[in-house]
């Protein structure tokens, strides 16, 4: 979008939208980075109640479903003749638990400007209909969603659960870069003009924008070894767990690919340099200095350990990351009218 030109409040609500999911991803890693995912046994309710609880004596033992409790434990290849109403309240931990309901309170400002962006959307359900359609197609990935993680809940955080439901958050910012960039008049989006060759520029730029998607699908896969590995010891230290980790293929794979998506967007400034109009500006300048901040939070992870704040801000910058090269991808295939 050209920065002298303000934004509708079309798109501002759809920007509004999409900082709140950015703002979720962070926190959804934060509960991740602190092994809080069950930090709320039960959904919607968390602990039977709507407000949770900050100690276990406020707790009704009774409110709670202990059946579904059994089921998913059935369901994780455990015994569920171990659950009992003493066990289920021997794994309250009050900072876990309200961590996880901060999780879902952030889940609100999602939804509302979710509604206000469909709503706004209905003055172009003739004159733009992709606007239009793009919008309700925002609120049924929210809706969506939100139904996995009840199905992440209900299953014990189930491999494979988060890592869609992770997915569908980051298709969900696209559809939002896209309503942003796309909510603009024809006039005022942002386009971006080659002197030459610039398809091949393209190619270079979908390139990486894949290999940064497929490294997002790894790193999201390596952070459920992680939580496996969390309860496998029994929340120890993470020194003495770390190794293990390091050893998995995937892991391996995760780490060794990111020097792929180094070389890619080195290749992507440079094409950019050299064909674009006027050489590289702001987007190719953020997108290959948050790769390189990638990588050294990278570096920190692997040889420094698995540090819960340098998690977090990994997962992160990754959301930014898919935002920028998105918005970048929409602004080079776009041609004015």
């Amino acid at each position: 979008m050209d920065g002298s030109k303000k934004l509708s409040k079309f798109q501002k609500v759809a920007l509004a939208a999409l900082m709140s999911v950015v703002l979720l991803i962070f926190m959804g890693a934060i509960v991740r980075a602190t092994g809080s995912g069950m930090g709320c046994p039960d959904w919607p309710k968390c602990w039977g109640k709507y407000i949770p609880p900050t100690d276990v004596s406020q707790i009704d033992v009774e409110t709670l479903p202990i059946e579904k409790y059994k089921r998913k434990r059935e369901q994780m290849g455990g015994n569920p003749d171990d659950i009992t109403r003493e066990t289920v309240l021997a794994e309250f931990h009050p900072f876990h638990t309200w961590m996880e309901f901060t999780n879902r309170l952030c889940t609100t400002p999602v939804a509302i400007f979710s509604v206000f962006t469909m709503i706004l959307a209905f003055q172009f359900r003739t004159s733009r209909p992709k606007l239009f359609y793009g919008a309700f197609v925002a609120v049924f990935l929210v809706g969506l969603n939100a139904w996995m993680g009840a199905r992440i809940v209900h299953s014990g955080l189930q491999p494979g659960t988060i890592t869609i439901h992770m997915l569908l958050a980051k298709l969900l910012m696209c559809v939002y870069v896209y309503l942003v960039w796309a909510g603009a008049k024809e006039n005022q989006k942002l386009s971006i003009n080659f002197r030459k060759r610039g398809e091949y520029v393209k190619r270079v730029g979908v390139m990486l924008f894949i290999f940064i998607i497929a490294e997002g699908i790894m790193g999201s896969q390596v952070r459920e070894v992680t939580d496996q590995l969390q309860k496998e010891f029994n929340h120890a230290p993470r020194s003495e767990w770390t190794g293990r980790l390091e050893n998995t293929w995937m892991y391996l794979v995760h780490r060794s690919f990111s020097w792929a998506i180094l070389v890619a967007a080195i290749w992507f400034y440079l094409a950019n340099k050299t064909y674009r109009v006027g050489g590289v500006k702001w987007q190719e300048k953020l997108i290959i200095s948050m790769v390189i901040c990638q990588m050294v939070l990278g570096l920190i992870l692997s040889q420094v350990g698995v540090l819960r704040t340098v998690q977090v801000l990994h997962v992160g910058l990754s959301s930014f990351l898919i935002c920028a090269m998105f918005s970048w991808t929409l602004a080079a295939f776009y041609k004015r009218q």
